[in-house]
Protein backbone atom coordinates (compact mmCIF):
# COMPACT_ATOMS: atom_id res chain seq x y z
CA UNK A 1 0.00 0.00 0.00
CA UNK A 2 2.89 2.55 0.58
CA UNK A 3 4.30 2.20 -2.67
CA UNK A 4 0.62 3.47 -4.20
CA UNK A 5 1.31 7.15 -3.72
CA UNK A 6 3.88 6.78 -6.39
CA UNK A 7 1.35 6.13 -9.19
CA UNK A 8 -1.32 8.06 -7.46
CA UNK A 9 1.05 11.30 -7.43
CA UNK A 10 1.61 10.76 -11.26
CA UNK A 11 -2.04 10.01 -11.62
CA UNK A 12 -2.58 13.45 -10.08
CA UNK A 13 0.15 15.66 -11.61
CA UNK A 14 -1.26 14.02 -15.09
CA UNK A 15 -4.85 15.27 -14.23
CA UNK A 16 -3.59 18.74 -13.01
CA UNK A 17 -1.34 19.25 -16.19
CA UNK A 18 -3.88 18.15 -18.10
CA UNK A 19 -6.76 20.62 -16.92
CA UNK A 20 -3.94 23.61 -17.12
CA UNK A 21 -2.96 23.00 -21.01
CA UNK A 22 -6.52 22.56 -21.62
CA UNK A 23 -6.68 19.65 -22.91
CA UNK A 24 -9.33 18.80 -25.22
CA UNK A 25 -9.54 15.08 -27.27
CA UNK A 26 -12.05 16.63 -29.26
CA UNK A 27 -9.25 18.79 -30.71
CA UNK A 28 -8.03 15.40 -32.47
CA UNK A 29 -11.03 15.02 -34.81
CA UNK A 30 -9.62 17.53 -37.45
CA UNK A 31 -6.23 15.81 -37.13
CA UNK A 32 -6.83 14.94 -40.68
CA UNK A 33 -6.19 18.51 -42.26
CA UNK A 34 -2.96 18.37 -40.84
CA UNK A 35 -2.14 14.89 -42.51
CA UNK A 36 -3.88 16.30 -45.62
CA UNK A 37 -1.31 19.66 -45.20
CA UNK A 38 1.47 17.46 -45.36
CA UNK A 39 0.38 15.37 -48.01
CA UNK A 40 -0.07 17.98 -50.36
CA UNK A 41 2.27 20.71 -49.94
CA UNK A 42 5.28 18.81 -48.51
CA UNK A 43 5.37 15.84 -50.94
CA UNK A 44 7.49 15.54 -54.12
CA UNK A 45 10.21 17.07 -52.04
CA UNK A 46 12.39 19.23 -53.54
CA UNK A 47 15.86 18.64 -53.68
CA UNK A 48 17.08 21.39 -55.99
CA UNK A 49 18.86 22.95 -53.40
CA UNK A 50 20.49 19.25 -51.95
CA UNK A 51 24.05 20.83 -52.20
CA UNK A 52 23.49 23.91 -50.39
CA UNK A 53 21.79 22.20 -47.68
CA UNK A 54 24.09 19.51 -47.56
CA UNK A 55 26.81 22.55 -46.99
CA UNK A 56 24.09 23.97 -44.25
CA UNK A 57 24.09 20.97 -42.37
CA UNK A 58 27.89 20.31 -41.94
CA UNK A 59 28.18 24.05 -40.63
CA UNK A 60 25.20 22.81 -37.93
CA UNK A 61 27.45 19.76 -37.48
CA UNK A 62 30.50 22.02 -36.82
CA UNK A 63 28.52 24.32 -34.51
CA UNK A 64 27.33 21.25 -32.33
CA UNK A 65 30.31 19.74 -32.17
CA UNK A 66 32.72 23.11 -31.55
CA UNK A 67 30.39 24.06 -28.74
CA UNK A 68 30.02 20.61 -26.70
CA UNK A 69 33.10 19.76 -27.19
CA UNK A 70 34.57 22.76 -25.45
CA UNK A 71 31.85 22.44 -22.85
CA UNK A 72 33.07 19.04 -22.26
CA UNK A 73 36.88 19.98 -21.30
CA UNK A 74 35.27 22.87 -19.04
CA UNK A 75 32.71 21.05 -17.41
CA UNK A 76 34.38 17.44 -16.98
CA UNK A 77 37.04 19.56 -14.31
CA UNK A 78 34.69 21.73 -12.83
CA UNK A 79 32.22 18.88 -11.73
CA UNK A 80 34.94 17.56 -9.53
CA UNK A 81 34.67 20.78 -7.89
CA UNK A 82 30.91 20.60 -7.56
CA UNK A 83 30.84 17.22 -6.36
CA UNK A 84 30.85 16.68 -2.43
CA UNK A 85 33.21 14.12 -2.38
CA UNK A 86 35.77 15.86 -4.40
CA UNK A 87 35.28 19.55 -3.90
CA UNK A 88 38.88 20.74 -1.34
CA UNK A 89 35.81 23.35 0.52
CA UNK A 90 32.17 23.25 1.55
CA UNK A 91 31.76 26.84 0.27
CA UNK A 92 33.40 26.08 -3.33
CA UNK A 93 31.02 22.83 -4.11
CA UNK A 94 28.62 25.24 -3.34
CA UNK A 95 29.86 28.31 -5.40
CA UNK A 96 30.37 25.83 -8.31
CA UNK A 97 26.75 23.84 -8.00
CA UNK A 98 24.94 27.39 -8.10
CA UNK A 99 26.80 27.85 -10.90
CA UNK A 100 25.74 25.36 -12.93
CA UNK A 101 22.21 26.07 -12.10
CA UNK A 102 22.70 29.46 -13.05
CA UNK A 103 23.82 28.77 -16.59
CA UNK A 104 21.98 25.78 -16.89
CA UNK A 105 18.70 28.05 -16.34
CA UNK A 106 19.06 30.40 -19.08
CA UNK A 107 17.97 28.80 -22.36
CA UNK A 108 19.98 28.81 -25.68
CA UNK A 109 17.84 31.47 -27.57
CA UNK A 110 18.65 34.01 -25.06
CA UNK A 111 22.24 33.23 -25.10
CA UNK A 112 22.16 33.70 -28.37
CA UNK A 113 20.59 36.75 -28.16
CA UNK A 114 22.76 38.01 -25.54
CA UNK A 115 25.81 37.13 -27.93
CA UNK A 116 24.33 39.20 -31.25
CA UNK A 117 25.41 42.54 -30.23
CA UNK A 118 28.69 41.50 -29.78
CA UNK A 119 29.48 38.48 -31.71
CA UNK A 120 27.18 39.30 -34.86
CA UNK A 121 24.49 37.23 -36.77
CA UNK A 122 26.22 33.65 -38.07
CA UNK A 123 27.58 30.50 -36.44
CA UNK A 124 29.64 32.33 -33.32
CA UNK A 125 26.17 33.45 -31.02
CA UNK A 126 25.06 29.87 -31.28
CA UNK A 127 28.35 28.22 -30.48
CA UNK A 128 28.63 30.51 -27.38
CA UNK A 129 25.35 29.64 -26.23
CA UNK A 130 25.69 26.17 -26.37
CA UNK A 131 28.76 25.97 -25.42
CA UNK A 132 27.34 27.95 -22.16
CA UNK A 133 24.72 26.11 -21.48
CA UNK A 134 26.11 22.83 -21.90
CA UNK A 135 28.59 23.40 -19.14
CA UNK A 136 26.11 23.79 -16.69
CA UNK A 137 24.40 20.61 -18.05
CA UNK A 138 27.77 18.54 -18.15
CA UNK A 139 28.55 20.02 -14.62
CA UNK A 140 25.58 19.05 -12.93
CA UNK A 141 25.39 15.52 -14.55
CA UNK A 142 28.99 14.61 -13.98
CA UNK A 143 29.14 16.29 -10.60
CA UNK A 144 25.81 13.81 -9.33
CA UNK A 145 27.88 11.00 -11.48
CA UNK A 146 30.69 11.53 -9.28
CA UNK A 147 29.28 11.33 -5.82
CA UNK A 148 27.70 7.70 -6.95
CA UNK A 149 30.93 6.18 -8.01
CA UNK A 150 32.29 3.29 -6.50
CA UNK A 151 34.59 3.86 -3.22
CA UNK A 152 36.26 0.92 -3.93
CA UNK A 153 38.95 2.25 -6.89
CA UNK A 154 39.28 5.19 -4.60
CA UNK A 155 40.21 3.77 -1.46
CA UNK A 156 42.98 1.50 -3.23
CA UNK A 157 44.30 4.94 -5.12
CA UNK A 158 44.20 6.85 -1.13
CA UNK A 159 45.80 3.68 0.52
CA UNK A 160 48.95 4.07 -1.88
CA UNK A 161 49.35 6.73 -1.04
CA UNK A 162 47.76 8.99 -3.74
CA UNK A 163 46.72 12.69 -3.25
CA UNK A 164 43.38 14.39 -4.05
CA UNK A 165 44.40 14.53 -7.64
CA UNK A 166 45.30 11.13 -8.60
CA UNK A 167 42.48 9.41 -6.58
CA UNK A 168 40.30 11.67 -9.21
CA UNK A 169 42.25 10.40 -12.05
CA UNK A 170 42.63 7.02 -11.48
CA UNK A 171 39.99 6.01 -8.61
CA UNK A 172 36.81 7.99 -10.33
CA UNK A 173 37.91 9.07 -13.77
CA UNK A 174 38.14 5.11 -15.33
CA UNK A 175 34.67 4.52 -13.81
CA UNK A 176 32.92 7.75 -15.44
CA UNK A 177 33.97 7.56 -19.27
CA UNK A 178 31.28 5.09 -20.60
CA UNK A 179 28.71 7.39 -18.95
CA UNK A 180 31.05 10.77 -20.03
CA UNK A 181 30.74 9.10 -23.80
CA UNK A 182 27.27 8.30 -23.63
CA UNK A 183 26.06 11.88 -22.06
CA UNK A 184 27.75 13.85 -24.98
CA UNK A 185 26.69 12.28 -27.36
CA UNK A 186 23.37 12.64 -26.38
CA UNK A 187 23.70 16.52 -25.59
CA UNK A 188 25.49 16.52 -29.35
CA UNK A 189 22.17 15.37 -30.67
CA UNK A 190 20.08 17.98 -27.99
CA UNK A 191 22.88 20.62 -29.61
CA UNK A 192 22.05 19.87 -33.17
CA UNK A 193 18.31 20.00 -32.41
CA UNK A 194 19.02 23.50 -30.38
CA UNK A 195 21.01 24.91 -33.71
CA UNK A 196 17.98 24.33 -35.65
CA UNK A 197 16.08 26.45 -32.79
CA UNK A 198 18.93 28.73 -33.31
CA UNK A 199 18.35 29.53 -37.17
CA UNK A 200 15.65 32.04 -35.72
CA UNK A 201 17.89 34.11 -34.85
CA UNK A 202 20.25 33.94 -38.10
CA UNK A 203 22.78 31.71 -36.68
CA UNK A 204 23.63 29.58 -39.30
CA UNK A 205 23.24 25.92 -40.79
CA UNK A 206 20.65 24.19 -41.71
CA UNK A 207 18.07 25.73 -38.92
CA UNK A 208 18.63 29.13 -40.88
CA UNK A 209 17.48 28.05 -44.06
CA UNK A 210 15.02 25.48 -42.66
CA UNK A 211 13.37 28.87 -40.97
CA UNK A 212 13.61 30.80 -44.04
CA UNK A 213 12.28 28.32 -46.52
CA UNK A 214 9.64 28.13 -44.21
CA UNK A 215 8.62 31.69 -44.22
CA UNK A 216 8.16 31.84 -47.57
CA UNK A 217 5.98 28.93 -47.53
CA UNK A 218 8.88 26.81 -50.00
CA UNK A 219 7.08 23.64 -48.21
CA UNK A 220 8.88 21.09 -50.63
CA UNK A 221 12.14 22.70 -49.53
CA UNK A 222 10.61 22.44 -45.71
CA UNK A 223 10.31 18.70 -46.35
CA UNK A 224 13.81 17.91 -47.62
CA UNK A 225 15.24 19.60 -44.81
CA UNK A 226 13.75 17.83 -41.83
CA UNK A 227 14.51 14.71 -44.09
CA UNK A 228 18.38 15.41 -43.92
CA UNK A 229 18.05 16.88 -40.35
CA UNK A 230 16.25 12.96 -39.60
CA UNK A 231 19.44 11.46 -41.11
CA UNK A 232 21.74 13.18 -39.43
CA UNK A 233 20.58 12.72 -35.89
CA UNK A 234 20.24 8.74 -36.90
CA UNK A 235 23.98 8.81 -37.66
CA UNK A 236 25.25 10.40 -34.44
CA UNK A 237 22.94 8.00 -32.54
CA UNK A 238 24.37 5.00 -34.36
CA UNK A 239 28.21 6.94 -33.56
CA UNK A 240 27.74 6.95 -30.17
CA UNK A 241 26.67 4.27 -29.32
CA UNK A 242 29.48 2.76 -31.48
CA UNK A 243 31.41 4.93 -29.25
CA UNK A 244 29.99 3.21 -26.12
CA UNK A 245 30.23 0.16 -26.93
CA UNK A 246 34.35 0.62 -27.18
CA UNK A 247 34.24 3.14 -24.26
CA UNK A 248 32.83 0.01 -22.24
CA UNK A 249 35.06 -2.48 -23.79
Amino acid sequence: MKKLWIPILLAVLFIWSGRGIQLNPGLFADLGNSVRFVREHWFPMDTSNTLFALKQMVITVQIALFSTLAALVIGLPLSFLGARNTSPTRYGYHAVRFLFNCIRAIPELVLALIFIPTLGLGPMPAVFALMIHNIGVFGKMFSETIEAMDKGPQDVVRAVGGTRTLTALYGILPQMLPLVFSQYFYRLEVAIRACLILGIVGAGGIGQLLYNDFKQFFYEKVAFEVLLIMVLITVVDYVGAWARRRAGG
